[in-house]
């Protein structure tokens, strides 16, 4: 079987896949159209992230494709209607990356209730200012948690011990209270909700979920932490939600511009998007990080090796 590594992953996949007969190629700088145009059609198997979009045109151009591999949780790139139509196993591995965005989003939480970053920033400026940085103890919150698939299963187990109360709302998932979360509804959700933490995957239903009238819907001024995707927000009303009170702080490490790297936040050519990008760098209740809550050393590896025992279960040399 031949497979095309269309982006970088960590070499553990590789090296499983050929020490059991796997013919494996690199195809890093391949681009969409030479895909369209024929390039790869001996194709079996194609490895990714997030450099390319796998729609019908790619999947037409590759007639022996068996599997897809995305190194990471979210699968948008990847029309995946089409591929199951054409019988196209696709794999991914949000089990890789679980915890290390489990322990991100408690890292953003915790600096923002006890106010670490000014805490570091006035030290070094040689200001003792003790009374400003009076914190807030995470266990006396109830925190929520929206999307209940790995990473949220993670960043709840990662709350056990700090006495928190831990809350869940999922619209597709049920019966999934345990020692580490009680399933609420929706509207238990809006009424406990102190901190939330968003995990749900990135859809045309998702996209711009925080908005407005969602945020309207919480009883108690919160704390929001985005670590899915930036789409899922629309950060201008997220804004507008600081400004009168509904919204306290907020932790992003995805950003409803981003694409590729934080370049592409220079070029943006729509005006109210830049005046919004502006406006969320200089808020001061804005904490923000470059889309790296999945981005460990130790889940580098692990991402490889989970997509790896997921081929190798479904697919062998013979295949």
């Amino acid at each position: 079987m031949t497979v095309a590594f269309l982006d970088t992953v960590h070499p553990i996949l590789k090296n499983r896949l050929e020490e059991n007969g796997f013919n494996c190629k690199d195809y890093l700088t391949l681009s969409r159209e030479d895909i369209i145009q024929g390039s790869i059609t001996d194709i079996e198997g194609i490895v990714l992230r997030s450099r390319l979009q796998i729609d019908v045109k790619i999947l037409q151009s590759l007639p022996n494709l068996k599997w897809i591999a995305r190194s990471g949780s979210g699968l948008e790139n990847i029309d995946l209607i089409e591929a199951k139509a054409r019988d196209i196993h696709v794999y991914n591995s949000p089990e890789g990356n679980r915890d290390a965005v489990g322990e991100h989003v408690l890292g953003m939480i915790l600096m923002i209730l006890h106010k670490l970053r000014s805490c570091d920033i006035t030290v070094h400026e040689r200001v003792w200012a003790r009374e400003k940085h009076r914190g807030s103890e995470l266990s006396s919150k109830t925190v929520g948690i929206i999307g209940y698939g790995e990473m949220g299963s993670a960043f709840a187990s990662k709350l056990k011990g700090l006495g928190c109360k831990v809350i869940a709302y999922d619209k597709y998932k049920k019966g999934f209270s345990s020692e580490f979360v009680e399933e609420v509804s929706k509207d238990e959700f809006f009424k406990r909700s102190e901190i939330v933490s968003i995990h749900v995957p990135w859809t045309s239903e998702t996209k711009n979920l925080v908005n407005t009238s969602w945020l309207s819907k919480f009883k108690n001024t919160i704390v929001l932490i985005n670590s899915s995707r930036g789409a899922v927000v629309n950060t201008s009303d997220l804004l507008d939600a600081i400004d009168i009170g509904q919204v306290s702080s907020i932790g992003l490490d995805v950003l409803e511009f981003e694409g590729s790297s934080l370049e592409c936040l220079d070029k943006l050519k729509d005006a109210d998007s830049r005046s919004t990008l502006t406006r969320l760098l200089e808020s001061p209740n804005a904490y923000l990080s470059p889309h790296v809550a999945g981005w460990t050393t130790e889940s580098y590896i692990k991402l490889s090796t989970y997509l790896a025992n997921k081929i190798l279960k479904d697919f062998s040399a013979k295949s």
